[in-house]
């Protein structure tokens, strides 16, 4: 019924580690942004909540609230283990702070893709009949804010939790991005589209932060509609040497921040329907 993709990648300009995690498996897909500018052990965090997400939707607050109580706690003690090894500041921050990170996931069930986010990391549908792109996000200058982040010792916030479904049709995909490839597309989205978009496309653009240039260098890129952007994309996402070209080429060109990338993804394509 549909074909299960992922690509994970760190930072091209500065290599370090990785601190994105995604995963698609059965009727799932996730990616979690580990939160390296707080806190420790962001990488493993974020894996860490992937790998534990059920394989039936979280669909309130509350069930994420419960779920995040029933996993965290084996998490903490093992990375309070390490952190006593290292000690020092290392340990006094750990106890402070924490390990950080977003989660956005998608599940098929019942014929419809349900979907959860918290934090900036997006989930996406892109219907390739119509063109249209729904997504779980706010508005585009949204970027610009500090995201709500799940904390493996603290309480979440109800703010920060979003879900949703998607009705899907044959050829429809559903993709789960980071926040800076997010930003892209759905600034690209907005581009190809600013007969509909052109006050959300201000607004971002006299925000003035760093996020202003990558609009402004995707307005002057000649590529006509919004599927020649996307579909090399989700083509590049079944091998991470391929999906590292492209989101080099997108560096090269001004259009992407430098940072981790991540992008698990269903496809629901005619040719996929009998797997």
């Amino acid at each position: 019924m549909y074909k299960l993709k992922v690509s994970s990648i760190g930072k091209i300009l500065e290599p370090s580690v990785n601190e994105d995690s995604a995963i698609a498996k059965g009727n799932l897909i996730a990616v979690s942004d580990g939160a390296g500018g707080g806190g420790v052990f962001a990488e493993r965090w974020s894996e860490y909540l992937v790998n534990k997400l059920p394989l039936t939707p979280i669909t309130s607050f509350d069930q994420l609230d419960s779920w995040i109580e029933s996993i965290w706690e084996p998490f903490y003690l093992c990375c309070e283990d390490e952190a006593k090894k290292i000690g020092g500041m290392f340990l006094d921050k750990f106890y402070d702070e924490g390990s950080f990170a977003t989660l956005a996931c998608a599940w098929y069930a019942n014929e419809k893709v349900h979907w959860m986010a918290y934090g900036d990391s997006v989930v996406f549908h892109y219907n390739r009949k119509t063109g249209l792109l729904e997504h779980s996000f706010g508005a585009l200058v949204d970027f610009n804010s500090a995201p709500y982040l799940i904390n493996c010792k603290d309480e979440l916030n109800p703010k920060g939790f979003k879900c949703g479904t998607f009705s899907i049709e044959t050829d429809d995909v559903v993709f789960i991005c980071s926040d800076a490839l997010a930003h892209y597309i759905l600034a690209s989205y907005y581009i190809a589209n600013d007969n509909i978009y052109s006050k959300e496309l201000k607004t971002a653009i006299e925000s003035r932060t760093k996020n202003e240039n990558f609009i402004l260098s995707a307005q002057n890129r000649k590529t006509g509609s919004f599927s020649l952007i996307i579909n090399p994309l989700l083509n590049s996402i079944s091998h991470n040497l391929n999906f590292k070209r492209h989101i080099n080429m997108l560096l090269n060109q001004k259009l992407i921040a430098n940072d981790d990338y991540s992008m698990a993804m269903m496809d629901f394509s005619l040719s996929y329907s009998c797997s």
